[in-house]
């Protein structure tokens, strides 16, 4: 029938660098080229803290670990403030009954009189 028409062309349409597109023949368009492997090496440190990998495990997420990394240890610091200071209460106390007790054994006085005076409960 129409045998004096040419053989037709697929002909594909690319975008050009500018944005336009444009109709063009598979045969001139480059060849493509295999994908260029990329082999990456990723090193993962392992969490190196317990409420790390409680936090990370059951996926509680990274506001947890960073709390524990940050509260940790400054919730140390404040427990041995705080016992630092109790240990030096203790010292102080103990330091002032001996110190009393010692003024009133050497001043004396009556307190063995008294003693001997106060009536015993007697054995039945």
């Amino acid at each position: 029938m129409d045998s004096h028409l040419p053989a037709p062309r697929a002909l594909t349409v690319i975008q050009l660098p500018d944005g336009t597109y444009t109709y063009t023949d598979p045969a001139s368009l480059p060849a493509p080229q295999a994908p260029q492997q990329i082999v990456q090496h990723i090193h993962h440190a392992p969490p190196d803290r317990t409420v790390q990998r409680l936090a990370l495990g059951s996926g509680i997420g990274a506001g947890t670990v960073a709390a524990g990394v940050y509260f940790g240890p400054l919730l140390v610091g404040v427990l041995t403030a705080i016992a630092a200071n109790l240990a030096l209460l203790a010292f102080l106390a103990a330091v002032m009954a001996w110190g009393v007790v010692t003024v009133v054994r050497s001043v004396g006085g009556e307190g063995k009189a008294a003693s001997k005076a106060v009536p015993r409960p007697r054995r039945r």
